[in-house]
């Protein structure tokens, strides 16, 4: 009998294992799911539990470059443990790889060819569930790329080459020396990595978060009973202060806090031997943005005595 991919679908979703295996185990049983179920667990491919609906919140950030690009990607994992899997490892390096080849979006990186397989990464990812035991995800990904100059990259909390819990690019575009470029970028990547700035620019700052701003500082201000028009002057001044908090250019050099990024970036022009503009970062952190779930385990350890 023909299966239809609606099936196979079907199954992948019950049991997170990949669609070759999946259209395989349908063939082998007529189309029937449940005994599809339970040929793929029987082979070792699809777990007792679904392990799809697990939250996954730990892994791994990794990154990849070449002379002129480089990629950071992101790849969850259930618990810290499956981090320290050199299986779990060798799969974010090689997503990382991959990406590289890439426009870097999570769309085009999930559909390329796994290294050295028939699948793609979206499928290895999938099938890796079943042989590491745990849920896994490719969440996201990133690439920087220059006409000329360099793009670094910085690993905090490393685990294995190119591997740790947060990744930063950082992309300064120049006609002059590479390699000087790309060290600087690097401390500047070691720099977004400590402040985590909302962006490149002021004008780059969501106007969202710039209005809720203004509208928190003119309120404080105007309990003080002043008039509007030194009202709107603190304003002003207290929104200055808010953009060298939050503005990579604005803010102070962590490695030379005397000067801003965008001073020392004119500073170090001088090794570079020609004027350079930072024309982007990306700074991921792991689990950033995931909602975990809270165990109670003494509720748990309740529910399963009265079972």
């Amino acid at each position: 009998m023909s299966i239809s991919a609606a099936q196979v679908k079907e199954l992948r979703e019950m049991t997170g294992a990949g669609m070759m295996d999946c259209k395989a185990a349908l063939a082998e049983t007529n189309g029937n799911l449940e005994e599809a179920v339970d040929w793929l667990r029987k082979k070792g491919i699809a777990k007792a539990d679904k392990k799809s609906g697990r939250t996954a919140a730990e892994g791994l950030i990794g990154v990849a470059a070449d002379a002129s690009s480089a990629v950071v990607v992101e790849v969850n994992s259930e618990t810290d443990f499956v981090a320290r899997n050199e299986a779990f490892q060798q799969i974010v390096s090689n997503i990382a790889e991959v990406a590289l080849t890439t426009d870097g979006t999570v769309e085009a990186v999930s559909q390329a060819r796994y290294p050295g397989a028939a699948k793609s990464v979206s499928e290895t990812v999938t099938d890796a569930i079943g042989t590491i035991g745990e849920n896994l995800a490719f969440r996201r990904s990133a690439k920087l790329s220059v006409g000329q100059g360099a793009v670094a990259n910085y690993v905090h909390n490393s685990v294995a080459d190119n591997l740790g819990k947060m990744g930063v690019l950082v992309a300064i575009e120049t006609e002059g020396n590479a390699d000087a470029a790309r060290s600087f970028a690097r401390q500047v990547a070691m720099h977004v990595a400590a402040t985590n700035p909302l962006a490149l620019t002021a004008e780059e700052v969501d106007a969202a978060e710039v209005e809720r701003e203004k509208a928190i500082y003119a309120d404080q201000a105007r309990q003080s009973g002043k008039p509007e028009n030194i009202i709107e002057k603190m304003v002003e001044g207290r929104m200055r202060k808010f953009f060298e908090e939050v503005v990579l250019l604005k803010q102070a050099f962590v490695i030379n806090p005397d000067v801003t990024v965008e001073q020392a970036l004119k500073d170090a022009e001088k090794e570079i031997g020609a004027t350079a503009t930072i024309t982007g970062f990306v700074r991921f952190a792991l689990g950033e943005g995931i909602e975990k779930e809270e165990s109670d385990f003494a509720a748990e350890v309740a529910a399963a005595v009265k079972k």
